[in-house]
């Protein structure tokens, strides 16, 4: 059976989480013996300001060092992969957006099953059942735009408006190559719409940056006005509103892309992995990750100030066999079209 995300409504959520761990017990943590490891490294696709606070407040907490390697979601995991590889993993703990390769590793035996205090309370199909990841955050997938420079009427209303000529030297969008909610997003839409959508997009000019804060800050800037692929700007602005910045969530459906945490097997700070993999999920840290602009992912925190509910939102499934599957020949194939 193919594996499918679907991210379950987080009041239906909550009642099926309440009866279906009952009588569960987290996994144990020895936290005397964290401390005496004394460091960790963590590889990460969060945010910048987000990653850094959230490593400083466990820092204080816990004594225990951070290692932080920040870089997009497909550059950290390539990363990982090459030291696997070499037989030199250097993390400890993994967070990326690409909930289908979290699945690759587990299959490969690369991920330690930890089911931490709080693991019942994440939204269901954004957990591994046997703990071998779960999501950090979930991302909400839309269309931003320069509200100063794009009129309402004209603004893109659904994901196929994107191809209107009108648009033409107005849109910039992410490399599914760097970051992995775009590598999502292209294997989804490249299913849905078919590949002449990006080439439709290749023929309205448009700007292909890194990642998703490159996107906000050419939209910033000016150099484009709409994002035919983005996140909320908020979350690019310490979760305040953006003055000339708004997303979109297409009539057709949005994404919601989890971000998988996991503790690499054989880690050189294992207790300090688990103690920092709790933490990932514990209500402090996720108050961090929705003051900034992005929603938890448990089902008792709040969306972001000025953010819909999962609930209120329509979302469009999300193949995440096909992503792990597929993922090379998604990126080769957006690359010669935007070549």
């Amino acid at each position: 059976m193919r594996a499918k995300l679907f991210l379950v409504p987080p009041i239906v959520a909550a009642i099926a989480a309440s009866a279906a761990w009952a009588a569960w017990a987290a996994d144990g943590v020895d936290a005397e013996a964290a401390r005496q490891e004394k460091t960790l490294s963590w590889y990460t696709s969060t945010p910048v300001a987000q990653a850094q606070q959230l490593a400083s407040t466990f820092e204080q907490q816990s004594g225990i060092k951070v290692q932080l390697l920040r870089s997009g979601g497909q550059a950290v995991l390539r990363r990982l992969q090459q030291e696997i590889s070499a037989g030199r993993p250097g993390a400890d703990v993994l967070t990326m957006s690409d909930a289908g390769a979290a699945n690759g590793l587990a299959k490969q035996g690369i991920l330690e099953p930890f089911r931490p205090d709080g693991f019942e309370h994440v939204v269901e199909g954004a957990r591994d059942a046997q703990g071998r990841w779960i999501a950090q955050r979930l991302q909400l997938v839309g269309i931003p735009v320069r509200t100063d420079k794009v009129a309402e009427a004209d603004r893109p209303r659904t994901w196929s408006d994107l191809r209107h000529p009108k648009y033409k030297g107005l849109m910039v969008m992410p490399d599914p190559s760097f970051t992995a909610i775009q590598l999502v997003v292209v294997a989804m839409l490249s299913q849905r719409l078919g590949w002449d959508f990006y080439k439709a997009l290749r023929a309205n000019d448009t700007m292909i940056v890194q990642g998703h804060q490159q996107v906000f800050s050419a939209m910033q800037q000016g150099e484009r006005v709409i994002g035919a692929e983005g996140a909320d700007p908020r979350s690019f602005f310490d979760g305040k509103p953006v003055p000339n910045q708004a997303i979109i969530y297409p009539a057709d459906g949005t994404f919601i892309v989890s971000s998988p945490t996991a503790i690499i097997k054989g880690a050189r700070s294992p207790n300090a992995a688990k103690l920092f993999a709790q933490f990932m999920i514990s209500t402090q840290a996720q108050k961090v990750i929705v003051d900034s602009g992005i929603h938890s992912s448990r089902v008792d925190m709040p969306p972001p100030d000025g953010q819909p509910a999962l609930r209120d939102v329509k979302v469009l499934p999300i193949d995440l066999d096909l992503v792990e599957e597929r993922g090379r020949e998604l990126k080769t194939r957006f690359s010669e079209i935007f070549q």
